[in-house]
């Protein structure tokens, strides 16, 4: 274990990128996911011909490939930036299929009696999904969508593979590859930094799904 007590700082350093690409693609993903879901169940057959697909695509692909594309097909398009942000936003695009789903599925769960009464008394489809239905859902949204965001997490890994610099994946190469240390506590120091920002994420995710169901 002395590689952990010699290079605790870059551990350190490499957790702290790996949260913040968490916490940039956890928030573009809350967008996303969410503006989908709700051209998933919109009255409109182009909006939710645009979600289904969307949905289609994203959750079919695997990670790397979406990774790719973002990396290295739209600096093609003139758009260029630091892969960070490349990754960064591939990891959101992927995981806003998953999140859109989860969604969906707790919009699904509120009774059609809300819409109907929210439409009866004036409210246009954005209003009834933003003011009656939304709220409703969240009881049944929080924990499938704790488990897709812990999923994102683990798979920031991957992102760090696309030279996004910094990360606990990079730590590990740098430490095993470069500075040749042992593979094995290089992976356990890389397992343990995961496990240090899933854990209390986990245990956030619990609380805040206990306090909706009480307030159920």
């Amino acid at each position: 274990m002395q590689v952990l007590t010699e290079n605790y700082q870059l551990y350190l350093n490499g957790i702290w990128t790996t949260l913040q690409i968490c916490f940039y693609a956890g928030m573009l993903t809350l967008l996303v996911g969410t503006v989908i879901a709700g051209f998933r169940v919109s009255p409109l057959a182009p909006l939710r011909a645009f979600g289904t697909a969307w949905v289609t695509v994203f959750r079919n692909c695997p990670l790397v490939v979406v990774l790719f594309f973002v990396a290295f097909a739209i600096p093609t398009l003139g758009l260029n930036a630091s892969y960070f942000v490349f990754g960064t936003i591939g990891l959101a695009l992927y995981t806003s299929a998953f999140v859109c789903e989860a969604i969906r599925s707790g919009i699904n769960s509120v009774s059609a009696g809300q819409a109907e009464a929210a439409r009866s008394i004036g409210l246009g489809f954005t209003q009834t999904l933003r003011l009656v239905i939304l709220p409703q859902a969240v009881r049944s949204i929080v924990p499938p969508l704790g488990s897709v965001m812990i999923a994102m997490i683990k798979n920031s890994a991957i992102a760090g593979a696309f030279g996004v610099g910094g990360d606990l994946y990079e730590t590990g190469t740098r430490l095993s590859s470069a500075q040749g240390e042992a593979i094995v506590p290089v992976l356990l120091g890389v397992a343990l930094g995961y496990l240090i920002i899933t854990i209390p994420a986990g245990l956030l995710l619990g609380y805040v799904e206990r306090k909706v169901a009480i307030a159920r």
